[in-house]
């Protein structure tokens, strides 16, 4: 039995062009360059660039369960295993069976379907393996290329945060997505 859950697991985060998997050691400079790339700052909330030895030190405890972290970040590979982009959970909370999902790709891998195979991988697992009830998501309102993309998934817009972000000298409203797990679904 521990050995089909573990396949399953595995086809879980594998899909026809990419994968998710773990943080490695290995992944310390897309890490730095990717956390540093200013352009990515409004996304994460990021103000500040990382050193390699913080994001060193982050990667060395990039293990710890989600239920002691109540986060994990997942790396997107495509075929060669090439790290494409992130797709982080993020304020789990198992009393409530809900967890937050972000997602970043690298501009010279936007387009290609990442993004999508990610998203549809990361909800498989969120529903089959934590036994959530919920995956929501916050967007900035002119994020028009994540609305897509999760609506696309069906994530309904359930509300509207105003004045949320404060970025380059005025605010951005951000939405509010959901995404129920109906009764028959994993």
């Amino acid at each position: 039995m521990f050995l089909k859950e573990i396949s399953l697991f595995m086809a879980t985060l594998h899909s026809k062009n990419s994968n998710l998997r773990a943080l490695e050691p290995e992944d310390l400079d897309f890490l730095f360059s990717s956390e540093n790339d200013e352009s990515f700052w409004e996304i994460s909330g990021t103000q500040i660039p990382y050193s390699k030895y913080i994001l060193q030190k982050y990667i060395e405890n990039a293990h710890q369960d989600i239920y002691e972290a109540k986060q994990y970040r997942f790396v997107i590979c495509n075929t060669q295993n090439i790290p494409v982009g992130m797709i982080d959970l993020f304020d789990f909370n198992p009393q409530h069976n809900r967890v937050g999902v972000g997602i970043l790709i690298l501009p010279q891998f936007q387009g290609k379907g990442y993004a999508s195979e990610a998203l549809e991988m990361i909800i498989d697992y969120a529903f089959m393996y934590l036994n959530v009830h919920q995956i929501f998501a916050n967007i900035t309102v002119d994020n028009k290329k994540s609305i897509t993309l999760f609506e696309k998934f069906n994530f309904e817009k359930v509300g509207i945060k105003k004045d949320w972000t404060f970025i380059d000298d005025s605010y951005k409203n951000e939405i509010l997505y959901q995404l129920i797990k109906t009764p028959n679904e994993f």
